[in-house]
């Protein structure tokens, strides 16, 4: 192989080549990192181009405003009305609601189809999702989705009622609400409830305690008359963290006036009807050991036959046991929760009533065993009495019955009533 030898000369002018490219490639790197000029109009070109694509793809997309309630990601929500879907400029062609297991929920689409709701009330402690699609007047589509968990019996109250829906009762039924759970908002709660009654009278509520409220009127309603309760609750926050969940209007008929005296002393029980006395009929009230309460009281439960154990009420003998226990007890007819009714008795002489006070506490009319003879006192007055008719005790070596035992607030005057409401 030629071996070739490299003069300084040709030294030199290889060197020199070498610099210039070298000096070149310096060149070239430090002007592509300073030429901004160059770099902002490519740049702006692009910032330009987004712009055009943004401005063409916002030609294309829909109107359409879809609005989801509740707000994604919601807890705590109400099962009655919280849930609705709703649209403005454009229609809404689909709307899907599903639990979170993909169970369908039905739902309304309204007839201009700018709303949808669901038909029936929610479950409690249950996640939901929606997926809502509309179509604006272009036809071009817009679509929108939320999921949302619904209270948790844990988190919200209910509140049983009585009298019940469509029933007819007595002139002295108040309306008797008990929260399931304590409320300390009382105020927010009551503005929730309104009861309302055809004869125009005014009927505010009163507080027993933080989970009772009764309403009534200033005296007993007036005969003929509907009442109707109004419970708007659903969304009420009852305590901290603690939400009502009762949308409901229920209504009910008040019959005839039935107002029955048992003077404890006479030993005898005056029946007025409308204002008139239609019967009087012989009693036994309670003995002087055991006396009858005094003052108003509610017929609030009938029972043809009921069985009566004086273990349950305090009367017990040294063995524990009750002090009476009678499994047939006729024509029963509650008077207090503390256990006052007024009965047939079959077990006693006839000669006792209207004669001799004997009972518990109760007021005991004749009767026979079985509740079969239709012809005895007992029975008559069972037969023409329905709850909510009152039954007033006087003349009684006891004190007057507590308000809250049974539905007896009739036993407060209308100052004390009113002082017990929080609104």
């Amino acid at each position: 192989m030629e071996k070739r030898v490299m003069t300084d000369s040709k030294r030199r002018r290889s060197l020199a080549v070498a610099s210039a490219v070298l000096g070149g490639v310096l060149v070239l790197s430090a002007c592509s990192g300073s030429d901004s000029k160059a770099d902002a109009d490519n740049a702006k070109g692009s910032s330009s181009s987004q712009a055009q694509a943004d401005a063409a793809a916002a030609k294309e997309s829909s109107k359409a405003q879809i609005a989801i309630a509740p707000k994604n990601g919601a807890t705590n929500v109400g099962i009655n009305n919280d849930a609705k879907v709703s649209v403005t400029e454009g229609t809404l062609t689909d709307v899907k609601m599903t639990t979170a297991d993909g169970t369908a929920v039905k739902g309304t689409l309204a007839d201009d189809k700018l709303s949808w709701q669901p038909d029936d009330q929610l479950e409690r402690s249950t996640v939901y999702k929606i997926a809502a699609t509309a179509t604006d007047a272009n036809g071009l589509k817009a679509v929108d989705n939320s999921s949302f968990t619904t209270v948790s019996p844990e988190n919200s109250f209910i509140g049983n009622f009585t009298p019940e829906d469509g029933s007819t009762v007595g002139a002295g039924m108040p309306v008797s609400i008990n929260f399931n759970k304590a409320i300390t908002d009382k105020k927010a709660v009551q503005e929730g409830i309104t009861v309302t009654s055809s004869s125009g009278q005014e009927v505010v509520g009163h507080w027993f305690n933080a989970q009772r409220l009764d309403l009534r009127p200033d005296d007993y309603w007036k005969a003929g008359s509907t009442v109707t309760l109004k419970l708007a609750l659903d969304g009420v926050e009852g305590a901290k963290g603690v939400f009502g969940v009762q949308e409901k209007t229920v209504s009910f008929k008040v019959g005839r006036s039935q107002v029955s005296t048992v003077d404890a002393k006479a030993k005898t029980m005056t029946v007025t009807r409308d204002g008139k006395v239609i019967k009087t009929i012989p009693i036994s009230a309670g003995s002087p050991e055991t006396t009858t309460y005094n003052g108003q009281m509610v017929i609030s439960e009938k029972f043809k036959e009921t069985r009566m154990n004086g273990a349950t009420v305090g009367f017990t003998d040294s063995d524990g046991k009750g002090e009476y226990d009678i499994k047939d007890v006729p024509h029963a007819m509650r008077l207090s929760t503390s256990g006052t009714f007024i009965h047939g008795n079959y077990w006693g002489a006839k000669s006792i009533f209207g004669a001799v006070n004997t009972s518990h506490g109760c007021v005991g009319l004749s009767d026979t065993q079985g509740a079969n003879d239709s012809s005895t006192p007992a029975a008559w007055f069972y037969d023409n009495s329905m709850i909510g008719d009152v039954v007033i005790v006087k003349n009684s070596d006891d004190k007057t019955i507590a308000p809250d035992n049974g539905l007896n607030g009739w036993n407060l005057n209308w100052a004390d009533w009113k002082a017990g409401s929080a609104v």
